[in-house]
């Protein structure tokens, strides 16, 4: 993840310094990383300059006090183990600049148990890049209460500037896109668990039905346009078999009792006018048909063999 998050930072045209555990780590993954982006522009996922410009902005500190020295915004990605993001967090708050901004890429740590690591916490907030950190585009900013929110443009800045679209959470265990996530998988494991479906088959219905849409719409805006309404009647349906686990959301329940049902209303959980339903219908469409030419010209992932492939 740090390789990675350093790549796309010296591609917006950040001077970066890795550090490691060694000095002679930092430089073998400078190395790796070299090699690696000469692989993605081969495979034309880097630009054609890719390589130079990052060994012109990437180099390998002898220790993290060197690597922070100096710097104006710092990023760790050390393992999701909080004694040793505590040990590295104190470290590189001791050597930073006291006006440096100190970044964690932790994916479920509250950011808060972090902090307490951190000399001037007011100036560390959580910056969750995803992997692959060089082709995810989403990035969760996760200030805790202790954090100076006139820091938060800065950090949102620097991120956009990679191409990263950036998301404002509070710090909650598991953060959205974990929590999300998570859940998705433990309910995917049940159905496997109950013999409903082998997960083969249900990894095939959620990549070709709600997963499909996911690239361009997130689950209000689908709700929306589904109908509310609709919804609301899932729900109910649901709980003749799962009442506490499906019980309907509060949210929900209270826009379909004030007659707001989504798109075809004009009003639900994002407030889309009536008049542009069908502009937003017709991007729909345009953007599932594109998704499927893409997954047609890419072709199956290399996940099964060649007789399952073509089963």
């Amino acid at each position: 993840m740090g390789g990675g998050i350093a790549q796309v930072l010296a591609l917006a045209g950040h001077d970066v310094r890795l550090a490691d555990v060694s000095a002679e780590v930092a430089a073998s993954n400078l190395e790796r990383l070299v090699t690696e982006a000469g692989q993605f522009v081969a495979d034309g996922l880097f630009p054609e300059d890719a390589v130079q410009r990052i060994q012109e902005r990437i180099t390998a500190a002898e220790s993290i006090e060197e690597a922070v020295s100096g710097a104006d915004f710092i990023e760790e990605a050390v393992p999701e183990k909080i004694e040793i993001k505590h040990a590295t967090l104190a470290r590189i708050s001791a050597a930073a600049r006291p006006d440096a901004v100190i970044g964690s890429n932790t994916s479920t740590i509250l950011i808060a148990s972090l902090a307490t690591a951190v000399e001037r916490p007011e100036r560390f907030v959580g910056v969750h890049f995803s992997n692959p950190a060089p082709f995810i585009p989403g990035v969760e900013i996760i200030p805790h209460e202790g954090t100076d929110e006139a820091i938060l443009p800065f950090v949102e800045e620097i991120v956009r500037a990679t191409g990263k679209q950036t998301a404002r959470v509070k710090d909650s265990t598991g953060f959205v896109l974990n929590r999300l996530q998570y859940a998705l998988f433990a309910e995917a494991s049940q159905l496997v668990e109950e013999g409903v479906a082998s997960a083969s088959d249900i990894d095939t219905i959620v990549r070709t039905t709600f997963g499909f849409r996911l690239p361009f719409f997130g689950p209000f805006a689908i709700a929306d346009m589904a109908g509310l309404d609709v919804y609301a009647f899932c729900y109910e349906s649901l709980q003749t078999r799962w009442p506490e686990r499906f019980a309907t959301p509060k949210a929900l329940q209270e826009l379909v009792d004030a007659g707001k049902l989504g798109t075809k209303s004009g009003a639900g959980f994002l407030d889309v006018p009536a008049e542009r339903t069908p502009e937003l219908i017709a991007y729909r469409n345009k953007a599932y048909v594109a998704m499927q030419k893409l997954l047609d010209e890419l072709g199956p992932a290399p996940i099964h063999s060649g007789s399952e492939a073509g089963a």
